[in-house]
């Protein structure tokens, strides 16, 4: 049977990463129960970043859950007032998100972001989006990669969008509401943008477009942390970001500049997808990796984030993203359509266990 020294020792373990003390000596940790083998109890936060909110959280709950004896894990967020009330006249109210007058109907705001081309992203931004929508969910998703707009051609999508009382309406596909500076220009031309004419697009992607009432609006990030990713980071109201890797250590060392990238403008990292994790040959059920094994598990530990899928390397998921047909529609009862519709479920259990940082974090 787990005791509370057990679970307290292993609290210990864990350090706030801004005042270097671990989170019991801190007080942190309160209202400690244990039932049989249940273990709940809350995490006290004070003047802690919301980054270091969410770490912590992830990290307390992962470390308790392996403990012998503990079969359920249950970790509250609350706070501790650090200082009396300020006097009437100088207390500020909560401050909403930067722009969130933009998108005022829209509840979760998800970026799919990775550290570098080639990994997948758009892929798993588009199949998330659509098994997000397979949930219930109002789903859009906003191409930001403007220097390689994939998404219309991946939902199979190349009308122009509309436009009332001066305002675009998103063009719809598979049940998406979408935008994408790839309907607006040819297909062949290149966009030289710099950083503020990249600003200037995103605020009108958010602003002029007829979005109306959204349970989801995904973005697909460009890759990198150059001009362009900051600049978007900057008019993008985030509820969280979800960071693409193959299990590589090429692809590794650039999506740790893209974390840290992401926790510098304090963003919540909702966790890691790992893809082309894996090839299955269809004839043997024998399974190859290709570029390694465990890479998207170990950048997910060493940020005490969760792993949110492993998705397979499979030449359908290539053929639906060239035809316009996603695999999570084309090939529905497919391993491949599970594994996103596991990735969907995996961000809406972490968003709601974030929900009680109502302070969505932004930069502006």
């Amino acid at each position: 049977m787990v005791n509370d020294a057990a679970v307290l020792d292993a609290l210990r373990g864990i350090r706030d990463p801004e005042q270097q003390q671990d989170i019991v000596a801190l007080g942190l940790v309160q209202d400690l129960r244990i039932t049989d083998s249940e273990v709940s109890f809350t995490l006290a936060f004070t003047t802690q970043s919301p980054q270091s909110k969410v770490t912590l959280h992830s990290m307390a709950t992962r470390i308790v859950g392996r403990l012998p004896g503990v079969a359920k894990v249950q970790v509250k967020m609350g706070g501790t007032p650090t200082r009396p009330a300020a006097a009437p006249h100088a207390h500020a109210p909560a401050q909403a998100a930067p722009h969130a007058d933009f998108i005022p109907e829209v509840r979760h705001t998800l970026a799919v972001s990775s550290g570098k081309g080639g990994v997948g992203k758009s892929t798993v931004a588009v199949n998330l989006a659509v098994a997000l929508r397979q949930t219930g969910g109002v789903v859009g998703i906003i191409d930001a990669d403007v220097y390689g707009p994939d998404v219309p051609l991946m939902l199979g999508s190349r009308g122009r969008p509309g436009m009332f009382e001066n305002r675009i309406i998103p063009v719809e596909a598979h049940g998406l509401k979408m935008m994408s500076i790839g309907l607006l220009v040819n297909e062949r031309e290149p966009l030289v943008w710099r950083g503020p004419m990249i600003h200037s697009f995103i605020q009108q992607m958010l602003r002029d477009v007829m979005w109306g009432a959204l349970d989801y609006l995904v973005f697909d990030m460009p890759p990198g942390t150059g001009d362009a990713q900051l600049s978007l980071s900057q008019v993008i109201p985030l509820s969280g970001v979800v960071m693409v890797t193959t299990p590589q250590e090429v692809a590794l060392l650039d999506v740790r500049k893209a974390i840290g990238m992401f926790q510098k403008l304090n963003v919540p990292i909702l966790g890691v997808v790992e893809n082309m994790s894996y090839f299955q040959a269809p004839d043997t059920g024998t399974r190859y990796a290709i570029f390694g094994e465990g890479g998207g598990r170990r950048i997910a530990d060493e940020y005490g984030v969760p792993l949110l899928a492993q998705i397979p390397l499979d030449q359908e998921t290539r053929v639906g993203g060239d035809e316009g047909s996603p695999i999570t529609l084309r090939r529905p009862d497919s391993p491949q359509a599970g594994a996103f519709r596991e990735l969907a479920a995996a961000v809406r259990k972490r968003l709601d266990e974030l929900a009680p940082l109502r302070s969505l974090p932004t930069i502006g």
